[in-house]
């Protein structure tokens, strides 16, 4: 079937090799026109934490569809945004207390952005300063590419980007540096946020720092009043091998960003969730003090009726299991490779393991190794889209040993030759 009118997300139309053409899906499997298998070894994007076509999420979107499938929701509520903004706020720490629904990854962080600048406006105050890591990213719409690093991805859009204040990944040999950088930007007592993906940044090759210097950094921010935002919408629902990441901080921030898998792949639906000081300060009687923000298809109740099973799923003891599993089997992996000259490091937490390459380029998204390495792993089977040099895996939950067996072993067949 020929593709004419398709323009692809981060494709290079004219080079990219033609598509594969999905035709149906179950659990881990993708099955295609040509009558092939590939084991979706990332999730399709981090998205599907449970694979694909999970009956109990897919029964619920279908029941939700013949009681009621859309309603605007100012004005109007619905029992499944009722039942989701629950379950949410009970797993997540104590100090949220509102959960504020929009479509996906990246306008849950413009929401999350827009609270925390409006906070300190309903106030009076005037805060424009905005604390970043180097190597962010938190989406492609304009607030969120300005917190994100500034490179090929955003740089016909830099006129149009607000300027933050980056500071590198926290280690042990910077992190007194980094503390008192950070106090000095503090001190100026212009800074309205701190935005962090909570100890990995994803798209950045999957790079991992520690819990107890993210905490050093959100102690500070607490104490110099400064709202930190958590961006989980990669690291939520399970892929640390806890619900979200922040359960590893003992410093909680005050709004946190939720997404990709809150639905387990079926429908895109973005979260922001606040702390009740967030809330107050738009909480009054004068009507200028309303959070202007919405869409169209905000906490629609069929991307919630499948959240809500999702979140079913994932709260149950098999599930917690699997979750289990994928943790030590990966940790055995990764302990069982060998002293390879084509390995810089091994990085994991959770469900989540990546493999960074040495190769003589730099390490970036658009190391030409990608793309050998996309192809050696479709011919053995395995859909993996690795991040320039890096090669990771992110696996549905549901996957088998037997499956990830064959993940490792493509893996580590692949060492000896895609270089």
């Amino acid at each position: 079937m020929e593709e004419n009118y398709i323009w692809h997300p981060f494709t290079q139309m004219k080079t990219a090799a033609a598509p594969l053409h999905v035709v149906r899906a179950k659990d881990c499997t993708l099955y295609t026109a040509d009558g092939k298998e590939y084991i979706d070894a990332i999730s399709s994007w981090w998205v599907n934490i449970h694979g694909h076509c999970n009956e109990a999420i897919a029964n619920a979107i279908a029941a939700q569809a013949k009681t009621l499938e859309h309603v605007i929701f100012a004005g109007i509520t619905h029992t499944p945004a009722i039942e989701l903004s629950k379950k949410l706020i009970s797993m997540l720490p104590r100090n949220f207390s509102k959960v504020f629904f929009s479509d996906d990854g990246s306008t849950s962080v413009e929401v999350a952005l827009k609270m925390a600048i409006q906070y300190w406006h309903n106030q009076g105050i005037t805060k424009t300063t905005i604390i970043a890591f180097e190597n962010a990213y938190h989406g492609d719409t304009f607030g969120a590419m300005s917190v994100a690093e500034r490179n090929a991805f955003n740089a016909a859009f830099n006129p149009f980007l607000f300027e933050v204040k980056r500071l590198p990944l926290p280690t042990a040999a910077n992190i007194d540096l980094l503390k008192e950088q950070f106090a000095a930007v503090a001190k100026t007592n212009n800074v309205a946020a701190f935005i962090f993906e909570p100890l990995v940044q994803g798209a950045a090759g999957m790079l991992m720092y520690e819990a107890q210097y993210l905490d050093e950094l959100t102690g500070l921010a607490k104490e110099h009043n400064i709202i930190c935002i958590a961006d989980e919408v990669m690291t939520g629902f399970g892929r640390t091998g806890k619900n979200f990441a922040i359960e590893y901080l003992v410093n909680k921030p005050d709004i946190i960003c939720l997404s990709k898998g809150i639905t387990g792949g079926f429908m895109p639906l973005g979260v922001t969730a606040c702390s009740q000081k967030i809330y107050e300060a738009f909480y009054a009687d004068d009507k200028l003090k309303t959070f202007f923000h919405g869409h169209s298809y905000t906490a629609n109740p069929l991307a919630c009726a499948a959240a809500n099973a999702s979140m079913d799923i994932l709260n149950a003891d098999t599930c917690r299991q699997q979750i289990s599993s994928i943790v030590s089997s990966h940790a055995l992996f990764a302990a069982s490779l060998p002293d390879h000259p084509s390995i810089k490091e091994v990085r994991q937490l959770g469900t989540i393991l990546a493999i960074e390459l040495k190769t003589r380029e730099a390490s970036s998204y658009f190391n030409s190794i990608q793309s050998r390495a996309y192809e050696y792993y479709l011919s053995k089977g395995i859909f993996l889209r690795p991040l320039g040099n890096v090669v990771y895996i992110m696996p549905p939950y549901c996957i088998t040993k037997d499956e990830l067996d064959m993940v490792y072993t493509s893996i580590r067949q692949s060492l000896d030759v895609i270089f």
